[in-house]
C-alpha cells in the first residue's frame, strides 16, 4: 500500500499515472492468476462530512474474492468483470467510464483482464 497523495484543495493529481505499490493478494482471497492489488489515499477520512476515503485502486490481471465497502467508483483504465456472490445480482464488466456503485458487505469476484485501475470515494 502506497502512502497519502496528499489531494490538497486547489491542486490536482494525474491519478491514472500515479506511481503505485502492488502487494500480493492475499492467499484467502486470490482465485486464479496471482493478481495484485495497490492502492493510495488521496484524502484522510474525514467522519464530520461523511466522506470516508478519497484514492486511488488497482488489481492487475487475475480472480480475487472480496468483501466490499460502502463506495462509489469510476474506472481509470482496465477490462474486468465483477460477480455478485451476495447479494445475488448480474455480473458487470467494468472498462473506462464506467461508474459502479457498491455497499458495504457485498460478497464480490473480480476477474480481471487488464489491469484495472479505479479512483473511488468510500463511506
Amino acid at each position: 500500500m502506497s502512502g497519502l497523495a496528499r489531494l490538497e484543495p486547489g491542486s490536482m493529481t494525474d491519478a491514472a499515472g500515479l506511481a503505485l505499490e502492488p502487494e500480493p493478494v492475499p492467499a484467502e482471497q486470490a482465485v486464479s492468476g496471482g493478481p495484485t492489488t495497490a492502492y493510495t489515499a488521496l484524502d484522510e477520512p474525514a467522519a464530520a462530512d461523511g466522506v470516508g476515503e478519497i484514492g486511488v485502486w488497482e488489481m492487475t490481471p487475475g480472480v480475487m474474492r472480496d468483501i466490499e465497502v460502502d463506495e462509489v467508483f469510476v474506472v481509470l483504465a482496465g477490462d474486468a468483470t465483477v460477480e455478485f456472490e451476495e447479494p445475488r445480482l448480474d455480473p458487470i464488466e467494468l472498462r473506462p467510464g464506467s461508474v459502479v456503485r457498491l455497499t458495504a458487505g457485498m460478497q464480490t469476484v473480480w476477474t480481471v483482464r487488464a489491469t484495472l485501475r479505479k479512483i473511488f470515494i468510500s463511506r
